[in-house]
């Protein structure tokens, strides 16, 4: 038989024996609506550790899922178990498996560490695909270990399938899977917060625990708010581990156990919770998964936000949000408070408009006027029902699922730089050319932000035709206006400067060869026509008789008089002449004088 005098000197003497805990069980996963459960599963000891007189074990076995035509699989989670450090490298119906999590669990006696695993897989596409039939459970071996745990008696394997699945004639009930890998020497105790239970027919409780004893019944108990329950005659109520499957009504699964409990005798219409608590007070335990089905019916309000819309320099934003009642079974009731934070500061609460059913959704947007107080980059969180100060006043199945936030960088104006005007020399009827090449950099007050130029105020505000050359820029009037763009991730800023030309100060070329031979045929001053438009020129000889005058509207002097006495067709002899330019412009009062030279 199992040394059980063993196993009684670790309650006697503690000094001897140390239990180390392994992963707590705890919530990962619910699902609300018309969902059901079953385990299937094997063990692969050939028989209960207690009664080997020599170890041995199987490296496969196998179970049958037989589902209801209308039961439709929903989850499907694969656990695997045994002593020692771990087998991690297993296949289900030939196909390898891999671990999403693993657990561990050690104990210690007598200076002599005892190691226990168990691993869990998400294997819904699989069983999916497969539907209906026998699956096995191959490559996990822990025969190497099998003689050191012989010693303690907790030589075991086996694995298990936990499949959630619905039904559309069943009632709306809530299913909470637990699981980790933690031992019952004492006890483990579990909550189960908002139920709302209308119906207690067809409450169950399931677990699947490993190295339970058909023969140790010390203190061995599960209990649903404070009473022990059984589900006779597999499962007495002072024997909860003793290797049974109540899901097919077997009494041998060694070393394992896949029961499930009616728990509808200890369950009241009303309850909003309920208390779940498992003991043992000498045999060695471990509970690796635990699910629970209660027909409760609560809603279950989420929010997200969708979109968040604002416009530059403005504190208004517009917030488009979804509230949906999914994973629930009950309907939210209309006028759910919606609460709006930003930096955990409320500023406004509206409310759900219409009656949201199962699995149903409801969108709607507000408008919202952010403080100036608040700084330009908040976090903007929205709460579904929240009255302003986190107080809720609809119970729900899951109440930790009821915001969404969002960082919100209020778009601004870049800044910028103001621009000096510019101003060239009038190279004739206003036209000019200008170099502004260096303003992209000077109007910048952000080195990131982008900067172009524009010749007329639509073109800049609708970013079309921007100027290609700001080096050498032909202005043909002034003054002109040039329109900045200056652009950040979101916002735009414009800003202007203005071209201008003035009249620089003509220079005269006072040597004609009047010849026609095209160089220097001509009296030429540059910067002087189309520039300075109400000029008058006068020339006169060395006896200080005028011989010629001109104007904006002359050609320019070819060695012709037009005043005095002309002589040879106008032509005037070579020599030396004085000219006066009267420049009539208010920068030059006096005008400009000088001899020119004429040859022939």
């Amino acid at each position: 038989m199992k040394q059980h005098f063993q196993k009684i000197l670790f309650v006697i003497f503690p000094l001897f024996s140390n239990l180390i805990l392994g992963q707590n069980i705890s919530l990962i996963e619910q699902f609300n609506g018309r969902f059901d459960f079953v385990f299937i599963g094997n063990t692969l000891n050939p028989e209960e550790n207690s009664f080997q007189f020599f170890p041995s074990i199987y490296t496969s076995s196998s179970a049958i899922l037989n589902l209801n035509p209308n039961d439709e699989i929903e989850k499907a989670y694969l656990y695997w178990a045994g002593c020692g450090p771990g087998d991690f490298d297993v296949k289900l119906n030939g196909e390898t498996i891999n671990p999403d999590r693993t657990f561990s669990h050690q104990r210690s006696s007598f200076n002599l560490v005892y190691n226990y695993f168990s691993a869990f897989k998400d294997i819904t596409t699989q069983v999916k695909s497969t539907g209906n039939g026998i699956y096995t459970l191959s490559d996990l071996d822990v025969s190497p270990f099998i003689d050191f745990y012989f010693t303690n008696r907790t030589n075991f394997a086996g694995w298990a399938i936990v499949v959630i699945y619905k039904n559309p004639d069943l009632p709306l009930n809530q299913l909470n899977v637990y699981d980790g890998l933690q031992a019952v020497p004492d006890e483990v105790n579990i909550t189960l917060d908002n139920l709302n239970v209308i119906d207690n027919n067809g409450a169950k409780i399931g677990f699947l625990a490993w190295e339970g004893d058909l023969g140790i019944s010390v203190n061995e108990t599960l209990a649903i708010n404070n009473t022990p329950i059984s589900n006779f005659p597999l499962n007495p109520i002072n024997n909860a581990f003793n290797g049974t499957n109540s899901f097919t009504n077997s009494s041998n699964l060694y070393n394992m156990d896949l029961d499930s409990y009616p728990v509808q005798n200890n369950i009241n219409i009303g309850d909003t919770s309920a208390q779940i608590r498992l003991t043992s007070g000498q045999d060695f335990v471990m509970i690796n998964t635990i699910v629970t089905k209660f027909n409760s019916q609560l809603p279950d309000a989420s929010i997200v936000i969708n979109t968040v819309n604002s416009i530059c320099d403005s504190q208004t934003i517009v917030v488009d949000y979804t509230v949906s009642n999914s994973n629930s079974t009950s309907n939210l009731p209309i006028n759910t408070p919606i609460a709006i934070y930003s930096n955990n500061t409320l500023i406004q609460t509206v409310y759900t408009q219409t009656i949201i059913p199962i699995d149903g959704s409801e969108n709607n947007q507000t408008t919202i006027e952010i403080p100036t107080t608040i700084p330009d980059t908040f976090d903007l969180k929205i709460v579904v029902d929240d009255i302003g100060n986190d107080t809720g006043i609809v119970t729900e199945n899951n109440e930790n699922n009821n915001s969404s936030l969002s960082i919100i960088n209020l778009p601004k104006s870049p800044l910028f730089n103001p621009l000096i005007d510019l101003a060239v020399c009038n190279e004739g009827l206003g036209k000019g050319t200008f170099d502004f090449s260096d303003y992209e950099s000077l109007v910048k007050v952000n080195l990131t932000d982008n900067v172009h130029f524009y010749e007329t105020l639509e073109d800049a505000q609708n970013n079309t035709n921007p100027i290609n050359t700001t080096s050498h820029f032909i202005a043909q009037t002034t003054p002109k206006s040039i329109y900045t763009r200056i652009e950040n991730n979101n916002c735009n800023s414009i800003t202007a400067f203005q071209l201008t030309t003035y009249n620089c100060p003509p220079t005269v070329y006072n040597f004609i060869s009047a010849n026609n031979d095209g160089i220097n045929d001509r009296f030429h001053i540059s910067g002087l026509k189309d520039i300075f438009s109400n000029y008058k020129i006068e020339i006169y000889n060395r006896w200080g008789t005028l011989v010629w005058t001109g104007n904006n509207l002359s050609e320019e002097w070819d060695g012709y008089a037009n005043k005095g006495l002309l002589l040879d067709n106008n032509r005037i002899p070579s020599g030396t002449y004085y000219y006066i330019i009267y420049l009539n412009d208010p920068d030059y009062k006096e005008p400009l004088v000088g001899y020119l030279y004429l040859t022939e």
